[in-house]
């Protein structure tokens, strides 16, 4: 048998259910290999080793009684912006250092209901403002693939502990790429769904309209796996979806023949990456072989999505940010006036990528300028939607690359906002339009680093974007490791 801590969770489930492994035995060979990885990758912040040693027996319990669900017994880790139950949750800021929650958010209480093994806390960009999990305030997280280079943002420690084996899969947070772009630049499939479909409930908010929990693993079935067990309606969520969860297997089998792909035209730029778009251009050509109906689409708002969200999003969190004052947890920094300890304590316990969105946000939203700026990004916004809509008209998905570039080194883009921005420009317009989009890796560029591979479909409308995702999967045949996942470190 292969390394345990490799395998995927339908390959697990099918060795739990026969009685071939333990979910102890799964959790020890994902902590055997952070033990391995976490001096090379500092991806996780916290490893819950007694909490999870507890889920796994559990687990073992419920499956030995033939009630385990396919996440039973599985080990994930969580995007440390998720609020778990006595377990220190940060979002990666100086200013909740310390915090313990006395509750779990929705889709973490919805993995412990089937006994999914949470393992630990993810690192992330501070309240998952960035693009290459640099602006941690405990440290940078680095790539499996190459360590000089981020594992993308903000999820990048979601991305990393799942591409290195340190577990099955993880929840990131995605509010304008921050699964897919990360999973893209490790190597590993990372959904966005549908906004609503997942409760927001006990995800620390960073932009409430955009913000929606998915997973990353190892395939394309892995992401179905835990969607499955996150998703629907939850009364604590006032924008959760109340219909019915779709069929997510739907298609899963049914290949691409006739099936209509859309080629996002704005959003093959000849900007990117050369290796990046010359995958893409194959893969469009290798769906055309195997079926698929395959046209250009225009979308021409998209060319303003990227400016709409920078003023969008720091807005939503100017609003949400304002609540960690130090006056009822987290840090505080002590002060002669009550506002002094306030100010105090913001400056102090916000990173500077923060408080730059911080600033962006209120001044997009003062007396003046609201018009001007928030006004006509959620104008802008609309257009994406209609654009977006129209395309689902005439294609029954939308492709693109997921980042216009494979991983770049730690440092390369610090100094430059405009340029780490634009590290989500094929993702920022799915989180606009609040559709489904997941990344697939389908090959390597010529260093050696991860491509992914975006397909974007409407509102609901899962089950056709696996259904592709999955071709695309099949067609990829990406078997590619990171050194780090194997057995050659020590």
């Amino acid at each position: 048998m292969s390394d345990l801590a490799d395998l995927s969770i339908t390959s697990a489930h099918e060795l739990l259910d026969s009685g071939e492994t333990s979910s102890s035995e799964l959790l020890d060979a994902v902590l055997k290999r952070a033990g391995i990885t976490e001096s090379h990758l500092h991806a996780y912040l916290t490893i819950d080793k007694a909490g999870a040693a507890e889920a796994a027996a559990r687990a073992d319990e419920r499956i030995a009684a033939g009630d385990g669900a396919q996440m039973t017994g599985i080990p994930i880790a969580l995007k440390d912006n998720m609020v778990t139950k006595g377990v220190e949750t940060t979002c990666s800021s100086k200013i909740l250092s310390g915090w313990i929650p006395p509750y779990d958010g929705t889709a973490v209480s919805r993995l412990k209901e089937v006994d999914a093994v949470t393992v630990g806390k993810t690192n992330l960009d501070e309240f998952a403002m960035g693009s290459s999990t640099e602006n941690s305030a405990y440290g940078v997280t680095r790539n499996p693939w190459d360590t000089e280079r981020v594992p993308g943002g903000s999820s990048g420690g979601s991305a990393a502990v799942v591409a290195a084996g340190s577990a099955f899969a993880a929840l990131g947070s995605d509010t304008g790429g921050s699964v897919r772009q990360p999973a893209a630049l490790c190597g590993v499939v990372g959904l966005k769904p549908t906004y609503g479909l997942v409760s927001r409930y006990g995800l620390i908010a960073f932009a409430s309209s955009l913000d929606q929990i998915g997973p990353i693993t190892r395939s394309v079935e892995d992401a179905v796996v835990v969607l499955e067990a996150i998703a629907g309606h939850d009364v604590m969520d006032a924008t959760s979806y109340r219909g019915a969860v779709p069929d997510f297997r739907a298609g899963l089998s049914a290949g691409v023949a006739g099936l209509r792909v859309g080629v996002a035209a704005e959003l093959l730029r000849d900007d990117m990456q050369p290796e990046v778009l010359a995958a893409t251009r194959k893969m469009v050509d290798q769906l055309s072989d195997a079926g698929a109906a395959v046209r250009q689409v225009s979308l021409p708002s998209v060319e303003y999505a990227l400016s709409a969200y920078y003023l969008i999003a720091p807005a939503e969190a100017s609003a949400n940010l304002a609540r960690f004052d130090g006056v009822r947890y987290g840090l505080r920094v002590d002060g002669e006036t009550t506002e002094e300890m306030m100010a105090r304590t913001r400056a102090e316990g916000f990173g500077p990528e923060v408080i730059r969105r911080i600033l962006l946000g209120t001044y997009a939203l003062s007396a003046g300028y609201y018009d001007a700026f928030y006004g006509q990004a959620q104008r802008v916004r609309t257009l994406v939607r209609r654009d977006f809509a129209a395309a689902y008209e005439n294609v029954d998905v939308l492709v693109s690359p997921t980042s216009p570039t494979t991983a770049f080194s730690v440092g390369e883009k610090s100094t430059d906002p405009i340029a780490m921005y634009y590290s989500d420009v094929c993702t920022i317009p799915s989180n606009l339009s609040g559709d489904p989009a997941i990344s697939v890796p389908i090959g390597l560029d010529d260093a050696g680093l991860p491509i992914g591979f975006q397909v974007m479909a409407p509102s609901l409308g899962e089950p056709v974007l696996f259904q592709a995702a999955a071709e695309i999967e099949r067609l990829a045949d990406f078997t590619a490791r990171p050194r780090l996942a194997t057995s050659e470190v020590t």
